[in-house]
């Protein structure tokens, strides 16, 4: 038996302790004191639009189609008792909301550029729902990808390969904006800066397409922006200069997020392995540092981010990949303690992939659990858990998510901890609990003490400031969460009283 397997059960050990704590928790002292902590835990899920791998189902849909498909996502992650989705606004230069910077994207509309039916905003829509529902919305960007195979119709005159083709080279199968033209990362960051700006959402989202990853070994066609760059006075070579090409993107991405609304998380999902070999024993198809020019490790130490969720889609028993070698290895990059929220597969749980366990996705969350105080990962795509499949979406929502979480809190970032609600008893019958809100609040926590256990009933939403409890509740204690996960002081009502 290998090493992974003998630090296993240790390691189930210790995560169970967790979800005792943290889900069954609610059993206070002695059924008579304040209820435990609420569980903290990141739980996302990507949403993908592009080739419409989760959303929409198919292009050119009716407004009214796209809200229930929306409303569909939002209503199978509460029931999932996720907390968090990662929406993709853009997939190719385009756009899933209003943008005065790129045009409408087909994957929405059919044809590049045409405008939703009834004006239809999807991004707009999906944040409304989710923080009525208790979920943040994480808006995920492709940095510098400008067109890929999928993309059957004609480049709208909105698009940057049209307005600006000198920023843009075609790479295998793909066009693509070089990162090494300044502009090209000017414009990418002001479609993040508009929606930053314009849209409530909880988190920025990066992906790992900075540079493309590899086609059949060609060089990426960056001789031109190389040659200038030579030409005004640079010295590095040339993979030392996409690095930094990409450094500064990374950094100044963090500085105009931070800058517009403090309270909002950049994340970045990179592949899952720094370098081959690193750490020793662990191989790849791909070097992330040279081929993608992504100096992952850098941007942790410099704390140019809030959180990290490496693509971690190998199986824990997959030797040259394996995920808990890689999660340690990962945290252990990490002196500025940023979150790390590991990005999982069950899409290759779901099919049953070469050395992937039959309870695979609880096994590697436990182990994601074991190795942080303030765990999360997020899951890769949604379309995956839309079937009850017992070792995947049943186990989440049965077993491995006992009850709801909310995401951990980031201290670092910027945002007023709202005040402690007041509380009164609503309804004649079954018994509800009602609250004056304070504005700074983006949710609040509800747990309910029944035969003197406690257990969170529900993460409520904005536009709400009520919840219906379970028969027989004796006791309710509500928490205001804010933006950036900061509680409130929980406050207490007995019923059983009546107070």
């Amino acid at each position: 038996m290998n090493a992974i397997l003998h630090r296993l059960p240790v390691v189930l050990a210790v995560a169970l302790a967790w979800t005792l704590a943290a889900a069954t928790s609610c059993r206070g002292q002695g059924g008579a004191g304040a209820p435990p902590p609420l569980a903290r835990e990141f739980r996302g899920a990507w949403v993908a639009t592009v080739d419409n791998i989760d959303f929409p189902s198919r292009p050119g849909l009716a407004a009214p189609q796209l809200r229930a498909e929306l409303d569909a996502i939002v209503a199978r992650a509460v029931e999932l008792k996720l907390n968090a989705l990662v929406f993709q606004v853009r997939p190719c230069a385009d756009a899933f909301y209003e943008s005065s910077l790129e045009p409408w994207s087909e994957f929405l509309v059919g044809t590049q550029g045409k405008r939703p039916d009834g004006g239809f905003d999807p991004l707009a829509y999906v944040i409304e729902r989710c923080h009525q529902r208790g979920l943040q919305l994480h808006a995920w960007f492709n940095p510098f990808r400008a067109s890929l195979p999928a993309c059957k119709s004609p480049p709208a005159a909105a698009h940057v390969t049209q307005r600006a083709p000198q920023l843009c080279v075609t790479y295998g199968k793909f066009r693509w904006m070089d990162p090494g033209e300044p502009l090209a990362q000017q414009w990418s960051l002001a479609t993040v800066q508009e929606v930053v700006r314009k849209y409530d959402v909880d988190g920025v989202h990066v992906d790992d397409y900075f540079y493309p990853y590899p086609e059949d070994k060609k060089p990426f066609p960056d001789d031109a922006s190389f040659a200038r760059y030579r030409a005004g006075g640079g010295k590095k070579a040339r993979s030392d200069w996409r690095r930094q090409n990409i450094d500064e993107y990374v950094q100044r991405l963090c500085k105009i997020v931070h800058e517009a609304k403090p309270h909002v998380a950049v994340g970045i999902s990179p592949f899952g392995i720094a370098r081959p070999g690193v750490p020793k024993g662990i191989s790849a198809g791909i070097d992330q540092y040279e081929d993608l020019a992504a100096d992952v490790t850098k941007w942790l130490r410099e704390g140019w981010l809030d959180y990290l969720s490496p693509q971690l889609y190998w199986p824990i028993d997959q030797k040259a990949q394996a995920f808990d070698v890689l999660l340690t290895w990962w945290h252990g990059q990490n002196p500025k303690q940023r979150a790390i929220w590991p990005g999982i597969n069950p899409g290759r749980a779901l099919d049953r992939a070469r050395n992937w366990r039959a309870d695979e996705l609880a096994d590697q969350i436990a182990l994601v659990r074991a190795a942080d105080h303030s765990p999360g990962h997020v899951h890769f795509s949604f379309k995956a858990l839309r079937t009850d499949a017992p070792h995947v979406a049943g186990a989440l929502r049965d077993r491995v998510y006992a009850e709801p979480a909310i995401a951990p809190h980031l201290t670092w970032l910027q945002a007023p901890t709202p005040k402690p609600p007041s509380l009164r008893r609503e309804g004649a019958g079954r018994p509800a609990v009602a609250w004056n809100a304070d504005p700074d609040a983006r949710f609040h926590a509800v747990q309910a003490r029944m035969r003197r256990r406690w257990r969170t009933v529900e993460i409520v939403g904005g536009g709400r400031n009520d919840c219906a409890l379970p028969e027989g509740a004796d006791a309710v204690t509500v928490t205001a969460i804010g933006r950036t996960g900061a509680a409130s002081a929980p406050v207490t009502l007995g019923l059983a009283a009546g107070r």
